[in-house]
Formats: C-alpha cells, structure tokens, sequence
C-alpha cells in the first residue's frame, strides 16, 4: 500500500493504493492524524484500493469523527470494492462520496 498526498491551498487528498487491512490501516490512520490539523479538507481518494477490511471501514469512521463540524471530510472516486462495501455496511449514506 502507498499514500500519495497532493496539497492544493487547505485542501489535502491522500490517495491510497493497494489494500486498506489490519497490516496496512494504522498507517493511513497516522497519516490523516498527522494532515488534518493543518488543512480545512481531507479528501481520501479510494479509486485505487483493491481491498478494504473491516480495519479501513474503522479508519473512514473515525476520520469522518475527527473532522467534526469544522473540517470537511470526503471520499473521491471509491473503488468498485468499496463501493460495494459502503453500500452493504450502510456507510454510503453517511459519507460524502464523490465519482
């Protein structure tokens, strides 16, 4: 798995390729901890996860948590698996997604 960050003004994408697992998760988790305070938006681009656990459903939950009501928090372009996974945990309802 890879993060690759793009810091446009106050708006920072993570994009996270490979899978987000138990292995790989705590890595993503740390980098948005360490972004967040210094940007206004995250936004985490899922177009090129090929796999995401239970773990990386944990991760999105307690980012969309951390960002609160003063930081705006999405997801850009979610792969088919994640899609599918959102969709079948509910949590598609809950986030912003955008395709």
């Amino acid at each position: 798995m890879t993060i690759n960050e793009n810091q446009d003004g106050m708006t920072m994408t993570l994009a996270i390729v490979g899978r987000m697992d138990t292995t790989t998760s705590p890595l993503v988790e740390k980098k948005i901890k360490e972004v967040l305070p210094g940007v206004l938006e995250l936004v985490l681009d899922l177009s090129a996860v090929e796999y995401m656990s239970s773990a990386g459903l944990r991760v999105i939950l307690s980012t969309q948590k951390l960002a609160g009501k003063t930081k705006r928090f999405s997801i850009k372009k979610p792969s088919n698996f994640c899609m599918q996974v959102f969709d079948a945990t509910g949590m598609s309802s809950l986030l912003t997604i955008t395709h």
